[in-house]
């Protein structure tokens, strides 16, 4: 969806500081970034400081009223808070403040639900968003009145007395029922699609890291250089979403990277949603099934915003993350991106499995390439096979996961020295012919 489609709306935000929070500052930042990613335009900030939450109004009482006085002065049509509120807190605070009121959690959803694009993406983020407004029905109206009757459809049987709220809850219930079962569907063909890929030997590359570090830009220019099409124009469909901005892509895209020009060094390279600190539950739990490709992957390259002084905080979201969808011992390249802005010298500087440089420019791509290729391919060996030429199947394996060296045909067979993994040398070893 184009920025021209959307009006932006007018919003206040406020933040609680409690002492509790590492950066709180940084915190407020991240939810005016977030704000504008939704498409809202930050009229004021307020901000309290205080021992503990209010557990009716989340802030004190009087903060409340400034709150209502400061949004009338700066025309705010919403007041967004920057931590998750409960149900009772977001009704009180709508009915004093006399305004709709979000907290991050919403944002961050309103933010998914305007970038969803793909089937899967809408069905994640819908059933997300229904699970976040369940609890939250209770005060949503003011004066729910009796209802009686019957309507056509699934709730037809209505008691009389039931209220509009029980009506509402059991639709959303139903609802989400009905995602649940389409995320099945969706999540089956993505289980087929892995377990195809699990069953070929070519390495499994994802790229992780908290959102707007680069991930989706060095996927691109992976793809313009070492793609299936490279040397040609390379088909734009094949690319994905590239803006400086959160959460400017939410779909998991793979895509066959091959960087070898004599050889056959090929990897799957995959794209998936970036992290954010207080991501929320449910959009976690609706996620899963595309956040969990990384736990498939061979190697992990963290993408981390280099010139974002909070940048070791972004890393250890993304290694608690990580963790919590138990892919946190998968190897991994940290790839310090956006160096360029931080007056780096002598980019791209490349030291063990780190390596900084500038994604956006094509600066350290191809030295990145050699990274992925040392730890993918560590296991590589050269061995000779002399194989029948009733085995032309494993002749045709080894043409295409392999780099065949030399090839001979001979009166016992096809004659062929290959660089291969250490795995296949091992399995056709019966087929192991030493020299010429």
């Amino acid at each position: 969806m184009e920025r021209e489609e959307i009006n932006d709306t007018k919003v206040l935000l406020v933040g609680l500081d409690t002492g509790e929070e590492e950066d709180f500052e940084h915190s407020m930042e991240e939810l005016k970034s977030l704000a504008e990613a939704a498409y809202k335009e930050v009229t004021g900030i307020i901000v309290q400081r205080m021992s503990a939450v209010n557990k009716a109004f989340y802030i004190g009482t009087g903060k409340v009223e400034e709150v209502r006085e400061y949004a009338g002065e700066c025309g705010a049509q919403e007041v967004v808070f920057d931590n998750a509120l409960s149900p009772s807190q977001v009704r009180n605070l709508g009915r004093e403040i006399g305004l709709p009121v979000l907290d991050r959690t919403n944002l961050i959803l309103d933010i998914f639900a305007i970038r969803a694009q793909t089937k899967e993406a809408k069905l994640q983020v819908e059933t997300a968003r229904l699970q976040y407004f369940l609890p939250r029905l209770v005060g949503m109206r003011e004066n729910l009145s009796r209802q009686g009757g019957t309507v056509g459809g699934s709730l037809s049987n209505r008691g009389a007395g039931e209220t509009k709220l029980e009506l509402d809850r059991r639709k959303i219930e139903h609802r989400i029922s009905e995602l649940k079962k389409d995320l099945d569907e969706v999540a089956g063909s993505r289980q087929t699609m892995r377990k195809k890929r699990s069953q070929s030997p070519i390495p499994k590359v994802a790229l992780v890291g908290y959102t707007n570090a680069g991930k989706s830009t060095i996927m691109n220019r992976m793809v313009e250089k070492y793609g299936e099409n490279r040397g040609k124009e390379y088909s734009k469909e094949k690319t994905v979403l590239e803006k400086d901005m959160l959460f400017a892509t939410l779909d998991t895209n793979v895509r066959c990277i091959n960087p070898g020009t004599d050889e056959n060094i090929p990897f799957f390279l995959s794209d998936t949603v970036g992290f954010i600190n207080k991501l929320p539950h449910d959009l976690v739990k609706a996620f899963r099934s595309t956040l969990e490709e990384v736990k498939f992957a061979d190697l992990l390259i963290q993408v981390v915003d280099f010139s974002d002084e909070h940048h070791r905080q972004h890393m250890e979201v993304t290694a608690q993350t990580l963790k919590e969808l138990g892919a946190g011992d998968i190897p991994q390249i940290v790839v310090f991106n956006k160096a360029d802005k931080c007056n780096v010298a002598n980019l791209p500087r490349v030291k063990d499995r780190q390596i900084y440089m500038a994604a956006s420019t094509g600066c350290g791509m191809e030295e990145l390439v050699d990274l992925i290729r040392q730890c993918v391919y560590a296991d590589r060996v050269e061995a000779s096979f002399l194989l029948p030429y009733d085995k032309g199947n494993i002749a045709s394996y080894f043409m295409e996961n392999a780099t065949v060296l030399e090839q001979e045909y001979r009166e016992e067979g096809v004659w062929i020295r290959v660089s291969c993994s250490k795995g296949d040398a091992d399995k056709y070893s019966m087929y192991q012919k030493q020299g010429q």
